[in-house]
This record gives C-alpha cells, sequence and structure tokens, in this order.
C-alpha cells in the first residue's frame, strides 16, 4: 500500500467522521464526555468543539507526521523495505482512533453506557498489528524496539524484532478474553502489553551482552 493513498484514505475517514460529529453536534451535551476511567466510564468532559474535532485532527495530523518520518529517518532506505507493512499500520491506528472517536459520540448520545466491551477488543486487535508490524521492521531511528542496543548491533535489532513481534501479537490476543471477564477487562489489556514492553527492552540488552561480550 503506498503512501500517498493511505494519506488520502485517513483524510477520507477522518472528513465522514467529523461530519457525523457535525451533524449530531445539537444532540451532544455540554460538555461532552471526552474522557474515560478503567472501568469504561466518563471522568473527563470537554466543550463540544473539543469532542467533535479534536480526534479527527489529530488523525489527520499524525498521519502526516508519521508518513513524513521515512523521509528524515537517515536510515530510510531500511524503512523501504518494510513500508508496506508501515503504511497499513499508519492506515490501521487512523482506523483505530477514528473507531475511539465514534465510540465517544455514541456514549455522548446515549447510545452506549460503557465504552470497555467496545475498546477492548479494538486496542487487542491494534495490538496485533503492532506486533506483525515490529516483526518486520529494519533498524531505523523510529519505528520499533529502539534502544541503545538495538541500534548499535544489527544483530540484535533483527532478533530482538523477530521475538518481540511474536510476544506482542500473542498480547494483543490474549487482550481479547477482557470480552469474556469485562470485570477484569483493563488488566487483561494492560498486563501483557506492559510484559511484551518490558520482556522487549530486557531482551535487547540480553542478546546484546551474548554477541558483545566483555573482555576477560
Amino acid at each position: 500500500m503506498k503512501t500517498k493513498v493511505v494519506v488520502l484514505l485517513n483524510i477520507i475517514l477522518s472528513a465522514l467522521v467529523l461530519v457525523f460529529g457535525l451533524q449530531s453536534r445539537r444532540a451532544f451535551p455540554d460538555p461532552m464526555a471526552v474522557h474515560w476511567g478503567a472501568n469504561g466510564q466518563a471522568d473527563g468532559y470537554g466543550s463540544v468543539f473539543t469532542g467533535i474535532w479534536l480526534i479527527p485532527l489529530m488523525v489527520v495530523g499524525l498521519t502526516f507526521l508519521l508518513a513524513g518520518i521515512p523521509y528524515i529517518d537517515p536510515l530510510r532506505e531500511n524503512i523501504k523495505k518494510f513500508s508496506g507493512e508501515y503504511n497499513l499500520f499508519i492506515l490501521i491506528f487512523a482506523i483505530y482512533m477514528l473507531y475511539v472517536q465514534m465510540l465517544s459520540l455514541a456514549y455522548n448520545l446515549g447510545w452506549i453506557s460503557n465504552l470497555n466491551p467496545y475498546f477492548i477488543p479494538a486496542m487487542g486487535i491494534l495490538m496485533i498489528f503492532v506486533g506483525q508490524l515490529i516483526g518486520k521492521a529494519h533498524r531505523n531511528y523510529f519505528i520499533g524496539i529502539r534502544t541503545p542496543w538495538t541500534l548499535q548491533d544489527e544483530r540484535v535489532w533483527n532478533e530482538t524484532h523477530k521475538r518481540a513481534g511474536l510476544i506482542f501479537k500473542i498480547s494483543g490476543a490474549i487482550s481479547l478474553l477482557g470480552i469474556f471477564l469485562p470485570n477484569y477487562a483493563i488488566w487483561i489489556l494492560l498486563v501483557p502489553i506492559l510484559f511484551a514492553a518490558f520482556y522487549s527492552i530486557v531482551l535487547s540488552y540480553v542478546l546484546y551482552q551474548k554477541y558483545n561480550p566483555k573482555p576477560n
């Protein structure tokens, strides 16, 4: 998937969500719920303008930012090697953000009363795509497990990302179990993801020591 296509799709999708919000604006409470706690209930509020415009504008801005990264990375040639996976992730991330926006609008319209049953599965699916991207990423300065040890040694980068990609996919799949255990959903989501992040960092250090032993 080409970058220009992804940028265009993200702009169109953002515009559609924005139009829906603007068409529904008279039905929203003022202030609108714009933040939710671990229990899936609103715990933060903002203006109707913020509730309608913020995420679509963020998606467009982040799309241009992410699309521009390959042009400024000194290792841009390496990013080209997994550009298909990277561009797909930009699209999936935008869809995820706009989905969350639609959940927010639905909550404020009174269509749903708790975000967790809808949010948790989406987050799990996003983590699976994160794992897919990580597993394909070649060494660069912006995307992936960028520790001092992975950036220093390409062997460490490759092995860390191969293993970490799988762990993130498994973490995403595990988090989907939150659908069936709503009272523990947030923990079923967070614990595997935090473990995957911690595991990836520690793994990169261990592998660096393996490939670069200190002289006796």
